[in-house]
């Protein structure tokens, strides 16, 4: 195996984009650091493998290098979808294929640039201008809803101490009571204004509490299962805010779990470390990942970008905030929440990053 030429392998390592080096053969050479990060493998644990054999399938990937090598030429490719042999997940990325010669030696430059992350920043940033514009919309409508409400609520109070009738009074309870609730649902539409209580905290300490409350709600109905990473470390956050996010994602779970007496009912609780990740515009060497995870009946597809804005709910019983909510209090934390589902799996994610950017 010839060494590469240290400037030429100073450069590609300095590349952002994930370079592997290959030889004629396609087996690896050299990895840069953003292609171990991406593959999830070292340089040192894929050197002299075959690339094509990191794949579940490799046929796709086969297709493209017979191609550059007949074309002799550049191969571009856009939002392929790979499937890691070792991986659970799929990565969809662009890559590049580019062939040169190395003396008398053939050799191959294999450019990967992730293409969730530009589909993230803009479906991040899409999602959050638009529920930020419902939610100023239902702000102002909630303000106007209050103003005359205090003045009915008044109203009843004053016709209650005039009635000698207590049948009579009867009716004004229930307006008084009916205002009271009225009064609480624009309360809640108006929002929290209170700032977090930022301090150093661990991710389980709150997704423990959360876990308590929900087994103490749903006793031997539903199957609660944990799986943490015990090595995530501390970050900056407000716990009481924390646990409203992941309290409101798990009672939906739980509502959809008990209301569609699904079989085998469970919810698990899912904590991981993320390395090189988006959130809108910045990124973030490494950020927590906790997902809440249902074998639920799922949300409708035409639902599912829906569900973070204000007064959007798949319940007929649903206020339609409580996801709202979670976006909103995650977004104080610099962090994105995203939702996957189909029958019978839905997985809400929330993402903090690792780094003190609130201290």
């Amino acid at each position: 195996m010839v060494d590469l030429d240290s400037e030429f392998h100073r450069i590609i390592e300095h590349q952002y984009t994930a370079v592997a080096v290959l030889d004629s053969a396609y087996r690896v050479e050299h990895l840069n650091s953003s292609a171990e990060l991406l593959l999830v493998r070292s340089e040192k644990q894929l050197l002299g493998q075959t690339f094509d054999s990191l794949f579940v399938d490799p046929v796709e990937i086969q297709t493209v290098f017979s191609s550059m090598v007949k074309e002799g030429a550049s191969v571009s490719v856009r939002s392929a979808n790979w499937q890691l042999a070792h991986l659970t997940e799929d990565v969809t990325l662009d890559f590049i294929l580019s062939p040169f010669m190395d003396g008398d030696e053939l050799r191959i430059i294999l450019e990967m640039l992730p293409a969730e992350r530009a589909v993230r920043i803009n479906r991040d940033e899409g999602r959050v201008d638009q529920t930020e514009t419902s939610r100023h919309m239902v702000r102002g409508l909630a303000h106007e809803i209050k103003n005359p409400l205090g003045g009915i609520r008044g109203a009843a109070q004053l016709l209650a101490a005039e009635l000698p009738n207590e049948d009579l009074q009867e009716y004004t309870k229930v307006i008084i009571e009916e205002a009271d609730r009225l009064r609480t649902l624009v309360d809640r539409l108006l929002g929290s204004h209170q700032l977090p209580d930022f301090s150093r905290l661990n991710i389980h300490q709150v997704v423990e509490r959360v876990f308590s409350l929900l087994k103490a709600e749903s006793g031997d109905r539903i199957e609660l299962v944990r799986d943490y990473d015990p090595s995530i470390p501390e970050f900056i956050g407000d716990e009481a805010q924390l646990i409203q996010v992941f309290l409101n994602i798990a009672r939906n779970a739980l509502q959809a779990l008990t209301e569609n007496d699904r079989p085998n009912p469970r919810i698990t609780f899912k904590t991981r470390t993320v390395r090189q990740f988006t959130i809108r515009q910045q990124r973030h060497r490494i950020v927590v990942r906790v997902d809440v995870i249902d074998n639920g009946p799922g949300i409708k597809r035409d639902l599912l970008e829906k569900i973070f804005y204000p007064m959007i709910s798949g319940r007929a019983s649903g206020t339609g905030l409580g996801l709202s909510v979670v976006q909103q209090l995650t977004e104080l934390h610099n962090g994105t929440v995203e939702c996957e589902s189909a029958p019978g799996r839905t997985r809400f994610s929330v993402y903090f990053p690792l780094e003190v950017a609130n201290g």
